[in-house]
């Protein structure tokens, strides 16, 4: 059918002069443009909402008094980081109503550059799930460490002309935008006009100006209210963000009026497959917005309409004529109990695949991504000298902030000794792309495990090896571990591997079905008692952040530890002795 065929149609069922698809009576309309809920038969026909009034439909779905609300959107993800490929990823959100979204590649790309680009769009076609593409800005993020890739705006611009792509993903150099680098030009002035997503993390009011006057619209990076009214005061649009590692929902939401609501959405960034399946996607963010407060319907509304408007989705995030029929049907409005969910009208089934079962085809290019030279202790020691303080890495649990401070540690021959005692111990971090044998190693605080090591090719942005430990032995044989699975995560006590998931599409994703990987993971994290662990974050995306030397404070990449606020590399131990 022709698209003027197509209309014609459509105005002809809205007209009722026939007979539509489908038709929804006995609904309560979530209304996210008057933040009403009214009643009315919702008429869909080739996969779009004709009308709404009183219709007859070739098929007839009776909603029994069920809340019909927009599909969720996620405003801001990058799917690697649930540990499965786009086909599976969607098995694991559509069930929590979400029905679109956008997606930053920069994981992979990281990895393996324009062939990991290719492979997240082409698994990505044909899905239930839309999923749109932001293409990654910052391959690799900073100069200050090595990653698998180089993205140039000339290796971009043939992407755009993708109907999935909608723009320039998160713009995380900030020093580079801030001094107007050839490189950063050259990406936001590609095309226009072109959505930019931002990427303010622990920057002043000066910076928004900065970001704002490169044509830059959005940040997910804020962590207190008063920042993201700022962003906003500014013309921004800002995501609330409720991941594994970094939950900042419960601070932003006190940031959202009824006057500037329509410049918040919500966006999950980075969450693993285990907290996605257990507590949801985005239907957890509405959920607990309106725990903190949020009128349920303005929390839909920033999971649907405003998220559509951000981006440019003009046929998304509404129950309305013209708008595609993506929808969740909600038992309860305010607990968000999800239902059924229906793409384009037609209802999703949530089926496992079968005895969990599943094949994902990947070249070797993508399968191949460990490269390091044979590493031994010696390549690990960390020179003390008695007489200085030592510049020490402190997580802040559930944040990917970290704070920098300034103490003793205890030596042994004049190398750091791990002290289970004072929750200070080692971390390492190996190129893994091109056997450079570059190796940072470093000091942190936070992670209180008592025994043993873990280690993970998930390491943000430019994901080389990292792993942290009481022990050098355990450190190296966690390191070899992940080289034999071709990457992913492991667990590592007394020399045994106690347990690990396999990740060997660029050391980010599985093959397995996400059955599988949830269950892998799992046992993980139940290993990770078997180290004394007993913390109430999870200790893996904790140490997949040590290495994003774009958010403060102290972190450490293949070159050593790196001072965000500095913008540098900077020694293990100070210039100034304790008793200075």
């Amino acid at each position: 059918m022709t698209q003027t065929k197509k209309i014609t149609n459509h105005i002809s069922i809205a007209n009722q002069e026939k007979e539509a698809d489908l038709v929804i009576k006995n609904a309560r309309i979530a209304d996210v443009f008057n933040l009403e809920v009214f009643e009315g038969d919702v008429a869909i026909t080739d996969g779009f909402i004709v009308g709404i009034g009183s219709y007859k439909g070739k098929e007839t779905l009776d909603a029994e008094g069920r809340y019909l609300c927009p599909g969720f959107i996620d405003g801001h993800v990058h799917i690697e980081s649930s540990m499965l490929p786009p086909s599976e990823f969607e098995k694991v959100v559509l069930p929590h109503g979400v029905t679109s979204v956008i997606t930053d590649p920069h994981e992979i790309a990281n990895v393996s550059g324009t062939d990991g680009l290719d492979f997240m769009i082409q698994n990505s076609e044909e899905l239930t799930l839309d999923t749109f593409i932001m293409l990654p800005s910052c391959v690799p993020a900073t100069p200050f460490e090595h990653a698998g890739a180089t993205l140039l705006a000339g290796d971009l611009r043939s992407y755009l002309a993708h109907p999935r792509v909608l723009g320039l993903a998160e713009m995380m150099d900030y020093h580079s935008l801030r001094q107007a680098s050839p490189d950063v030009i050259d990406k936001i002035t590609m095309q226009s006009p072109m959505k930019i997503d931002g990427h303010l993390a622990g920057l002043d009011t000066n910076a928004i100006n900065v970001y704002r006057a490169a044509g830059i619209d959005t940040d997910h990076e804020c962590k207190t209210a008063q920042e993201a009214i700022e962003r906003v005061r500014r013309g921004m649009y800002v995501m609330i963000r409720e991941g594994s590692v970094s939950k900042d929902l419960s601070a932003l939401v006190q940031a959202v009026t009824p006057s500037n609501g329509h410049r918040f959405l919500f966006c999950t960034d980075d969450k693993h497959i285990d907290d996605l399946l257990d507590e949801g996607s985005i239907d957890h963010n509405i959920r607990l917005a309106i725990k903190h407060g949020v009128p349920p319907l303005q929390a839909i509304q920033m999971a649907t309409l405003n998220a559509a408007r951000c981006y440019g989705l003009t046929h998304k995030g509404a129950i309305a004529p013209g708008y595609v029929a993506d929808f969740v049907l909600l038992d309860d409005l305010k607990d968000v109990t999800i239902s059924e969910v229906y793409k384009g009208g037609e209802r999703v089934s949530f089926l496992p695949s079968s005895n969990g079962s599943h094949s994902t085809a990947v070249t070797p290019t993508l399968t191949n991504t460990i490269s390091i030279p044979e590493i031994n202790e010696k390549d690990l020691q960390i020179p003390i000298d008695a007489s200085q303080l030592t510049n020490v890495i402190e997580i802040i649990p559930n944040n990917l902030v970290t704070h920098h401070v300034s103490t003793s540690v205890d030596a042994v021959g004049g190398s750091f000794q791990p002290s289970t005692e004072n929750d200070l111990l080692k971390v390492v971090v190996v190129e893994r792309h091109n056997k450079t044998g570059h190796i940072g190693v470093g000091i942190v605080k936070g992670f209180q495990l008592s025994y043993g090591a873990i280690a993970t090719t998930i390491a943000h942005d430019s994901h080389n090896i990292v792993a942290v430990g009481t022990n050098d032995q355990d450190i190296l044989a966690a390191i070899q571990s992940l080289q034999t699975i071709n990457g992913g995560l492991t667990v590592v006590r007394d020399g045994k591997i106690l347990s690990s998931v396999s990740l060997s599409i660029a050391g980010l994703m599985s093959i397995e079905s996400c059955e599988n990987v949830y269950h892998s993971l799992k046992e993980v994290k139940q290993s990770l008692q078997t180290l004394g662990f007993a913390g109430s974050f999870n200790p893996f995306l904790t140490l997949s952040f040590l290495t994003l030397p774009v958010i403060p404070s102290l972190k450490i990449t293949d070159m050593g530890l790196f001072d965000v606020n500095l913008g540098q590399h900077i020694p293990i131990q100070s210039a100034h002795s304790k008793s200075s």
